[in-house]
Formats: structure tokens, sequence, C-alpha cells
């Protein structure tokens, strides 16, 4: 385990490795009693949290305001282009160094790819991708592999089927990456003809320890597997709503195909009509879990990259 956390923004999962991982889990386990007790620590006292949200969000924008103020930190910013000055024309450089001015750090979320890191190029205080367009979120990754860690009890050896948007779904494209950096690991990938995952990132992945396989049913691999990783189709990614409608739908999870099977099921939220309601109350729910650890997971990144790089 290091001791000291390497990189200064969180941009992508490329630039990870497996030992920067490893650190914001076991910081996050540290957190954890304080995110679930809602209790406070003076972690971040005084200090500013810049949120940039040019693309609607609800679990990872509350989370991160709920992380910043469980370590009894501050937010500022806003929730959607139409609310800051880049609706009049401002550009997105010259409201992140304004924004920079306020703040310790900052959260960006925009539906282009690459917005993040133009802006940490441009800022001195820490930037952290929320999400940008059908790149990557690999805030949510962390929170993913914390939340396997903790209900599986181990990521080496892992086998997990990714199901559903695998071309647009910037959450697989970064866990894919992520699971690159542990042993024995096999991942499934089901879905559509036209939302597979991108050929870049099976590139990358061949050159990791990681194998991978397409399938086309959820059953033929069901009996195998530690965690069904389920996304939505993604209808905002679409030109043409007919496309969407054509293949929406296609893998439901429901009750009784996880009946006597041994895994969890996981979805980075929100969910349309891809895992049915009859799953809530049942044991393979890790859902609302995993949305749960969105805070620890935060707060310890918010906690590291804050107090390593301070302002």
């Amino acid at each position: 385990m290091i001791k000291i956390f390497r990189l200064k923004n969180i941009i992508s999962v490329k630039d990870f490795e497996r030992e920067d991982i490893e650190y914001i889990l076991n910081e996050a386990s540290k957190l954890e009693n304080i995110a679930k007790s809602k209790e406070t620590s003076e972690e971040l006292k005084g200090k500013i949290l810049g949120l940039m949200f040019f693309e609607p969000s609800t679990r990872t924008r509350m989370s991160f305001e709920t992380s910043m103020k469980r370590l009894n930190g501050e937010c500022i910013g806003f929730e959607n282009s139409k609310s800051s000055s880049v609706s009049k024309g401002e550009s997105i450089a010259d409201t992140a160094k304004m924004i920079e001015g306020y703040s310790d750090a900052l959260v960006i979320r925009h539906e282009l790819e690459g917005v993040s890191k133009f802006i940490s190029d441009i800022v001195e205080v820490p930037v952290i991708n929320a999400g940008d367009g059908a790149g990557q979120h690999p805030t949510q990754t962390l929170l993913d592999l914390y939340t396997i860690k903790n209900e599986i009890g181990f990521i080496d050896d892992l086998k997990i089927a990714l199901i559903g948007d695998l071309k647009f779904g910037r959450t697989v494209h970064s866990l894919a990456y992520a699971l690159g950096l542990f042993n024995n690991v096999k991942i499934y990938l089901v879905s559509p003809p036209e939302l597979e995952m991108p050929q870049e990132v099976l590139h990358d992945l061949d050159k990791t320890n990681v194998k991978y396989e397409k399938v086309d049913s959820i059953e033929k691999i069901i009996d195998d597997i530690n965690v069904l990783y389920v996304t939505r189709i993604q209808k905002e990614r679409f030109g043409d709503i007919n496309d969407y409608l054509k293949i929406k739908g296609a893998y439901i999870i429901n009750r009784k195909m996880l009946e006597g099977k041994d895994l969890i099921v996981m979805h980075p939220l929100p969910r349309i009509d891809e895992i049915d309601t009859d799953v809530d109350n049942t044991k393979y729910n890790k859902y609302f879990t995993q949305a749960e650890n969105a805070v620890p997971v935060r707060m310890a990144i918010l906690k590291t990259l804050i107090k390593n790089n301070p302002k």
C-alpha cells in the first residue's frame, strides 16, 4: 500500500496505477463510519469545492456536495449551464478560471469528452472529472470497486458481466480500464450489436491481464459470474429516436432469473426498465448500496486531493 497518492487530478482511470486505487479504497474505509452515521469531520473545514455541472446529474452532484459537507467544507457552483454565464456566451475557460479563484478544487461534468482535461490544464487547483460525455467517469469506478470489494470480498479473480450500453456508457469504460489493473479478471460483454464496447477500449484491455468475451445472452453466463453490472440504454446519446426504440429493453433483469444464483446486481443509476423492481427487495440488489458508497469514496477523494494540494 502506497502512503502518498500520486495524482493531483482525477481525469481518467488510465492515469491510475493499482496502488492509487487501493489508496482511495483504504481511505474510504476509514471514512465510512462518518459517512454512514451522518456525522462530520474537521478534515476540510474552511475549504470550498467548486461544482461545474454542465450536464444533468442527481447522484454524482449530490454525493459530492454531501461528501464535502461531511468533511466540514462548503460547496459553490451551478447544476446546469443555463444557470451559469456560459449561457451568456462566457467561455468554459473563463468560467473555470473564475470559479478557481473561489475554490480549493473543481468537479466538472460536461457532455463533451475531454473538457475536464482541458480545464485541468488551465487551473492550479485539483480537478475531478464527474463524467465527460461518452468518455469516462472515474469516481464512479472507484465507488464501484469499493462496493465490489465490500460485497464480494475481492477484485482479483473477479468474473463480471457488463450489460447494456457499452458503446456510450462512460461508467463501463472506466470500470473496464480499472479492472485491467487487477489479476485474473474475466469480463463478459453483453450488449446489442449497435452498442458494443468501443474497439479502443478492447485494444487497451488486450494489453492487460484481463480476459474478455462478447456474449449475446445473460443466461449463458449468469451461473459463472460474481457481478451483474447493468447499465441503461441512454436515450440522450441517440440522434434518431427510432434507433433507440429498436433496442430499448434489450436486456431486463428480474427476480426469477436470479433465483439460486451466487452474485450481486449493480447499476450506476438511474435505471429505466433494465432491472425489474421485484429485484429491489432481494439479496442480489446492491445498486442502492452502491449509490450510498459514493459518499465515503468521494470523501476520500476530496480529502486526499485537497490536503495534498493546498491552495
